[in-house]
């Protein structure tokens, strides 16, 4: 796995999760997608993405996005 896909995997894992914690236990959940959103906005302009550097720690070899 390239560390591309696997910030996608991370990002929409997040996403999820936090739309199934604001389902379940509280609206306030609904701040991690957009916390998530936000964050993906500012690699998309910066090319910082923390994900992609501690993907980049553990191992993962890079993709075409995050070399």
């Amino acid at each position: 796995m390239t560390i591309d896909r696997a910030v996608f995997v991370f990002a929409g894992f997040v996403v999820l999760t936090g739309l199934l914690l604001a389902h379940y236990v509280s609206p306030w959940w609904l701040l991690l997608p957009a916390f998530a959103g936000l964050n993906m906005i500012q690699a998309a302009f910066t090319g910082i993405c923390p994900a992609a550097m501690v993907f980049k720690k553990l191992g993962l070899r890079p993709g075409a996005a995050f070399n």
